[in-house]
This record gives C-alpha cells, structure tokens and sequence, in this order.
C-alpha cells in the first residue's frame, strides 16, 4: 500500500511548514521584502493554491494552466489567519484523495501531463514537498528581516 507513506509525507510537509511560520503574527501577514513580492499571508495563499493545483494535475481534473490566475489568488489582501485555513483545506483535501487512491492509480502515468513529464501519479507528492519547502524557506527569510528567528522546523 502505497498510500499511507504517502499521506505521512504530506503530514510532515504541513507540520514543517506550520512550525516554520509559526513565528509570524497577524500583523506581518502584510509584509514583503518588495511590492513585487508575495507577503506573508500571500506565500500561505500560494503554497494553499499550489498544493490544490499539483493534485488537480495529477489525481484530478488537470492541471490548470492559468497561472496570472493563481498569482492574483496569492496576492489578493486577505489576513495571515485566512491563508493558514486555506493551506489547512489544502492539506487535509490532498491527504483525503492520496489516502483513497489505490496503488493502481498511485502508479499510473498522469495523464495530458506537461508538468511532471509522464511520471506516475504518485510522483505529485515530491513536488508538492519540494514546492511547500521552498516557499517554507522563503517565510524563513521573512522571518528574519522582520528580526525573528523562525523555529526549527524538524523539531
């Protein structure tokens, strides 16, 4: 049975990134090192939206290539508590379809798939791990321009 590692990933994945910005507060959820940037609430939002768009592409409907879209979604101004719940809907909506995935659709090649290069179906979960880390370790550098020290993650 292949998904309950899966699912374990995931459930790691949410807990580093939670610990990580665990740090910030209501009123840095506004905060980017530039306009251009994502603030703090927004690389939530993005990581939440992302998330949603790696298991559409490969256990849902597709992936959707609208990608202005998903920028104005991360960067629509909403509060640090709003992305935290849109990232949990997320988590827990990814966990519940890889949990119910059999390992027949777990290794399946993703179809009409242009982002994962015909890897099997399962293989969403790595770059959904590599994805959430890397905007992780972007919060972190946030952290610290605002003079905090985000938490070990791992700990």
């Amino acid at each position: 049975m292949l998904a309950p590692g899966l699912v374990a990933q995931l459930e790691s994945t949410r807990k580093f990134f939670g610990t990580t910005t665990s740090i910030f507060e209501e009123a840095d959820a506004g905060y980017s090192p530039t306009a251009e940037m994502y603030t703090v609430a927004g690389q939530v939002a993005h990581a939440a939206d992302t998330l949603d768009w790696f298991v559409d592409g490969a256990l849902g409907k597709g992936w959707d290539m609208d990608f202005e879209a998903s920028i104005a979604r991360a960067k629509t101004p909403r509060t640090l508590a709003e992305a935290r719940e849109m990232l949990d809907r997320a988590f827990s909506r990814a966990i519940s379809v890889v949990g119910a995935a059999s390992d027949e659709t777990l290794l399946e090649p993703i179809p009409n798939d242009m982002i994962l290069d015909g890897a099997p179906r399962m293989a969403v979960i790595s770059a959904i791990v590599d994805h959430t880390a890397h905007h992780r370790g972007s919060l972190a550098v946030y952290a610290r321009l605002l003079g905090k020290v985000p938490p070990m993650p791992y700990a």
